[in-house]
């Protein structure tokens, strides 16, 4: 790795020399200081994850235990300067807490926890033509996530059901497939409590036949409540390793002629200027009136309920989370009922527009029942929303299109690896405040400087093994800078840039960036890293997103993924957290 050629013509060729990994200035003047004669030993080191990386109840043990956990690249009698450097590089040092166990309090009700939460999650890509399958279902539950919506139709003999996206050109997949594939791959990666939602296009005759599947299916892992609504959520403790269905008390089936496919066709394509990897996360402005115009030929996914004989009762027993939006307008829809608890779903758009005139309402709604937003139908190409438009009214289950990929998706991954990744988030206290001199949160209200975040990126590694040699440029080293901000309530949210470090494979920028925070609690740190092209778009060159609220203090080693959430090997950026 000491030289690097590129070919610039026939007969001309660029040589380049290629620097090894170094400390920072920063690095070595602490190395300095918690080291004597070129040595740090244990105590020192006990010291440094004190007094630097803020770990105060470090002790001599866990600086010993770090050194033998290292011994492939520890001194004999301690850290040297290169050793120190890569501990401190290394996968030892993660940005999140090392230990991922569930530490949140999972005994309170369901309606008190963000939960990860799927839409259509049976498409394999776009929402018009692409094909139906278990397949991304199974690679969402071993994501994490929690919540698996599931469209239910009759097959076209109308002796069976299928699960497609209705009045489009998605080719169908048979329900039983789907449902053992959730029952095989449901607690793979957390014990909590996988939700099915279903969005019922059946005949009574049919949904006896899916009461039955299910019911044969999930056996004993099946969650059916004694009565038919629950006067509170029960826990996700309380629900470990078990399926809970989700649907409105089911409507008549209407026949319907093969229809065009939902919408007419006429969403532009993503403007050249959008980057491959996403357009920025929409900001929470208003929208534009053909934005509002188009948002009518959405489907509601809430219809009024019907009579109960219309419907058979050993389905209608499988349905734990009742939802609806009933009759009436949006104070009606927000009504708390204190004798029972309900989920009401909105669109992203129904959302935006409530939030205007209802924000506390809906937090308060939120506390005891549960909302479910899900995208609005002109997202053909499977795209998604900010999520914090949700978040931030306490809505559980913020509904995204996981087989795609982009910003707001890397930010809903980002909330969901807290509290070990098992699915189930806290909601912060200040979204659950209604005691009788409390003041309900108000999404809208300005608020003072909670808490600043200092943030420091040092240096970046890794693209020269994880990439060719010629995928940033094909005639230079890349020229790369790292995009740091906040996803947060709107007062929060901003993005910041380093400089571009040229023709180099590990960068040094060694940049301090200042955030103040309002909602610290409800604060995702983003990053991004991207090659600078002056004629074309940037390359994109990682990105990852962290809760806040559990971001380790001190110098820490920060691995990036890909555009689709996969981890890279060996892509990392070196940064330094601080929370005054």
């Amino acid at each position: 790795m000491s030289k690097q050629t590129y070919k610039v013509c026939f007969c001309f060729r660029r040589r380049f020399r290629l620097a090894a990994t170094e400390a920072p200035p920063t690095i070595k003047s602490l190395f300095d200081q918690y080291s004597d004669n070129g040595i740090m030993t244990a105590d020192h080191l006990q010291r440094f994850l004190v007094q630097v990386q803020k770990q105060e109840k470090a002790t001599l043990e866990d600086a010993q235990a770090i050194m033998h956990s290292t011994a492939h690249i520890f001194h004999r009698k301690g850290f040297n300067l290169e050793t120190f450097f890569k501990y401190l590089f290394g996968d030892s040092n993660p940005p999140l807490s090392p230990d991922r166990s569930v530490h949140h309090d999972m005994t309170a009700p369901l309606s008190h926890y963000f939960i990860f939460t799927g839409h259509n999650s049976y498409l394999t890509g776009n929402q018009l033509s692409s094909d139906c399958s278990d397949t991304p279902i199974i690679q969402a539950l071993e994501r994490g996530v929690r919540v698996i919506e599931l469209d239910i139709w009759p097959n076209t003999n109308k002796d069976d059901v299928h699960v497609l996206h209705g009045r489009t050109l998605t080719t169908p997949v048979e329900l039983i497939k789907c449902l053992k594939s959730i029952k095989n791959h449901a607690f793979s990666v957390s014990e909590y409590p996988v939700v099915i939602t279903l969005e019922d296009h059946l005949t009574t005759d049919l949904q006896a036949k899916v009461a039955k599947m299910v019911t044969e299916t999930f056996g004993d892992m099946l969650f059916a409540p004694d009565t038919e609504s629950l006067g509170e959520f029960p826990s996700p403790e309380s629900l470990k390793r078990r399926i809970i269905i989700s649907t409105k008390p089911p409507k008549e089936y209407l026949k319907s002629k093969e229809a065009n496919p939902k919408g007419n066709g006429s969403q532009r394509e993503n403007d050249a200027s959008v980057e491959a990897w996403g357009g920025e996360i929409p900001s929470f402005k208003s929208r534009s009136t053909a934005e509002s115009k188009d948002d009518l030929d959405d489907l509601d996914e809430e219809e009024e309920d019907l009579q109960d004989d219309t419907v058979a009762p050993e389905y209608r027993n499988l349905i734990a989370i009742q939802a609806g939006k009933g009759k009436g307008g949006l104070d009606d829809w927000l009504k708390v009922d204190p004798d029972k608890v309900r989920r009401l779903s909105l669109s992203e758009q129904e959302l935006e527009k409530a939030a205007k005139t209802h924000g506390p309402q809906i937090v308060r709604f939120t506390q005891r029942n549960i909302l479910r937003v899900y995208p609005k139908g002109i997202r053909f190409d499977s795209s998604n929303y900010n999520p914090l438009i949700g978040w931030m009214h306490g809505a559980q289950m913020v509904a995204f299109n996981m087989q795609g990929y982009g910003r707001s998706l890397w930010v809903m991954q980002g909330m969901f690896r807290a509290n070990g990744g098992c699915g189930y988030v806290k909601k912060p206290e200040i979204l659950m405040r209604n005691g009788p001199n409390d003041i309900v949160f108000d999404p809208r209200a300005t608020l003072p400087v909670k808490m600043t975040l200092k943030v420091t990126v040092y240096m970046g590694e890794g693209w020269y093994y994880d990439f060719s040699h010629t995928h940033f440029d094909a005639y230079s080293p890349p020229d790369f800078y790292t995009r740091v901000g906040i996803a947060g309530v709107p007062a929060d949210s901003i993005m910041k840039r380093t400089k571009a470090i040229e023709d180099s494979w590990i960068p040094s920028w060694n940049e301090e960036f200042v955030f103040p925070l309002t909602v610290p609690e409800l604060a995702l740190l983003r990053i991004e890293v991207h090659e600078y092209d002056m004629s074309e778009k940037d390359d994109f060159g990682g990105q990852t997103c962290l809760p806040i609220t559990e971001l380790c203090k001190g110098i820490r080693a920060v691995p990036l993924y890909s555009q689709k959430g996969d981890k890279y090997k060996s892509v990392k950026l070196l940064m330094h957290f601080d929370m005054v």
